[in-house]
């Protein structure tokens, strides 16, 4: 049974970047041919794809924060991980893993950490 956990700070001034893990259990990222999701959701707004890599290590982003994100992996860990620079207020959201992307409905990806709260302030 595939199990996905975030991790990181839930809390993040304003114009720092946002470091957060998602380590995989009971399955590899590397195996083929599933990709693996950053997804967030602001407040009293619906779910929103940031990116995805790839089980060979292909990352895809979301173009309207493309220039602000990068998704990489360490395959030893069983961990991806997402950074998201020059933060605001905007960007505070729950942030989710999942299992699934980087096409189709994120409503639709099979297997999802329990999401972790970022909020931005100074």
């Amino acid at each position: 049974q595939v199990q996905l956990q975030e991790s990181g700070p839930g809390l993040v001034k304003p114009s720092q970047t946002l470091s957060l893990t998602c380590t995989v259990s009971g399955g590899s990222i590397t195996t083929t041919y599933y990709a693996w999701s950053w997804i967030r959701q602001p407040p009293r707004s619906g779910l929103e794809w940031m990116g995805a890599i790839s089980y060979d290590g292909t990352s895809y982003y979301s173009p309207s924060i493309k220039s602000r994100t990068s998704i990489f992996r360490d395959t030893a860990k069983n961990q991806f991980s997402l950074q998201l620079t020059s933060m605001t207020p905007e960007d505070a959201a729950v942030y989710y893993c999942a299992r699934g992307g980087p096409l189709g409905d994120v409503r639709e990806y099979d297997v999802w950490g329990q999401g972790t709260q970022v909020t931005v302030s100074s």
